[in-house]
This record gives structure tokens, sequence and C-alpha cells, in this order.
């Protein structure tokens, strides 16, 4: 059985990566807007990317950030992967793979079958896909809103680039949307708070082990 990899995101302290760490999680993330009870300064994502040890791999969440905002981004925190969590057309994917030279994640919100076509889009052009759920007209937050969709809608599914499912996923629930969907990387971020911006290091290990103990589904052509 393929490993399932875990992506914490939404940390704000260094004690965090350690628990992270230690969970076995493959990424955490460092979220990069100011409407977020987790968005972190550059200093403080700085401090945590070097806490972090071999094999983590960390990921700034932006928002249709600006090549000024993602220079300093870039030039500031040593990171593995940018997260662009906002209304980055694939043109805009293709622009920021090219001029930073990282892997990129698009992540898409999903609701409907009508959201699926986009995956295929951005599949073509990012390196990995995050499947969120799609927030709610007028939402402040695209993406830690502590909401899943229906994950009968992508049971099964594959796309042009790896995937990973995100949306309301708890230590409770994540096996199942994993056996469900046949996901083989997962994220969480609110599903693992004591409180919005404060990560549970209990919550992380339990559902670093529920995902891991997980069994997917077999993807469908």
């Amino acid at each position: 059985m393929p490993d399932v990899s875990v992506k914490i995101c939404g940390l704000t302290r260094e004690s965090d990566v350690a628990v992270v760490a230690a969970a076995g999680a493959r990424y955490c993330g460092f979220v990069f807007f100011e409407k977020s009870p987790r968005c972190v300064t550059l200093p403080q994502a700085r401090t945590m990317a070097l806490a972090a040890p071999p094999g983590l791999a960390k990921v700034a969440l932006t928002v249709n950030a600006s090549d000024a905002e993602l220079d300093e981004i870039v030039e500031t925190v040593p990171l593995d992967m940018l997260q662009l969590h906002g209304r980055e057309t694939p043109e805009r994917v293709a622009e920021v793979r090219a001029r930073y030279g990282l892997p990129v994640m698009r992540a898409v919100g999903v609701a409907t079958e009508a959201d699926l076509p986009a995956l295929s889009e951005f599949g073509r052009v990012a390196d990995q896909l995050l499947v969120d759920a799609k927030p709610a007209p007028g939402a402040d937050l695209p993406g830690g809103n502590g909401l899943a969709f229906d994950w009968r809608l992508i049971a099964g599914r594959r796309w042009p680039c790896p995937w990973m499912l995100a949306g309301g996923l708890t230590p409770q629930n994540v096996a199942r949307a994993i056996e469900m969907t046949g996901a083989r990387q997962v994220d969480v971020s609110s599903g693992v708070e004591e409180a919005p911006g404060r990560k549970d290091p209990g919550r992380i290990e339990a559902f670093v082990k529920a995902a891991s103990q997980s069994v997917p589904a077999v993807p469908r052509l």
C-alpha cells in the first residue's frame, strides 16, 4: 500500500514544526494572507523554516500575490514549494514556476461537478493540485474554513499531476476521506487546532496516524 503523505498547514510557532516533523508529516505550510488567523510574518516564517528538519517540505501559501510579494517571501524564507490559493490563472501558475524555479501547487475549490474541469486545466501547468472545499460566497478566507465537500465527486479520479485532498479534514474523518477518494496526500489546518492559529500536538499526531493507517481507493481511469 502506498504511503499517504500529510501536510499540516498554517503553522504559527517554531514548536509546531518539531511536532509536525515528529508526527511524520511530509509537508508544513506557512500562510502569507493577512485576513487569515494563521498569517505569519516573514521573520516568523524564516525561523520556522530554518527549524524544519531534512525531509519536511516547506510550503508558502499565498493568495493572489504580486511578483514583489513573492520575491520577498522567496528571498527571506527557505522554501520547497509555493502554494497559490487565490484566483491565479493557468498562465500565472506557469509564470510563477518559471520565475522562481520552485514547484507550484494550485488550490482548486470544489463544490459541484461543474468545478471539476478546472482541476484538469490546472493539472496541466501546476506541479501539484490541492483539491479543496470551495468557500461560501463572500467568505473572507479561500481555505482553512473547516468545510468539506462531497468526496463522491472526486472518488477515484486522476489528474495530470499529483494531488492533495483538503477541506474539513479531521483525525476522525481523514481515513474515510482517503478510502473514498483514493487520495495519496492530505492537507489539514483547522482540523488539528485548539483555537484558530494554534495547533494541538495531540490532534496532529492523531491525524497523521489515522491517515497513515488508511487504505486509499483504487483510482479509476
